[in-house]
């Protein structure tokens, strides 16, 4: 579907919309629920205020996109890579975190001997 230059009201909810394509694209406010958005590309998009329940974002490939106020739970992000990001107020809670990295650094590792340090 090519709704490009259009100002479209899109339900998405509980639709698998794999390998999509968002350029340039504005979906402030954008609340999706129970979607399949895995191996999307996202690139100049702005989705703040916008919340994602219950989606699968693994294998998306996220390039200039604005997210500042998004909500995200239950959401899957598996294989995903930040660089270059502003995650400054970022809260990051009840999460699996196994295999995560920042900076080449171990998170659960580093997780476990801060809750080893503080007990």
């Amino acid at each position: 579907m090519d709704i490009h230059g259009q100002a479209t009201r899109i339900d998405a909810s509980k639709s698998d919309l794999s390998g999509s394509a968002f350029d340039d694209v504005n979906l402030s406010g954008v609340s999706c629920e129970n979607v399949n958005l895995s191996g999307g590309s996202y690139r100049k998009v702005t989705l703040s205020g916008s919340s994602f329940n219950d989606a699968n974002m693994s294998g998306c490939s996220v390039e200039n996109v604005n997210m500042s106020g998004w909500r995200a739970n239950n959401v899957n992000f598996s294989g995903m890579i930040v660089t270059d990001a502003n995650l400054s107020g970022v809260s990051i809670s009840d999460c699996r975190v196994d295999g995560m990295t920042i900076e080449g650094i171990d998170v659960g590792a580093l997780l476990a001997l801060w809750k080893e340090h503080k007990a």
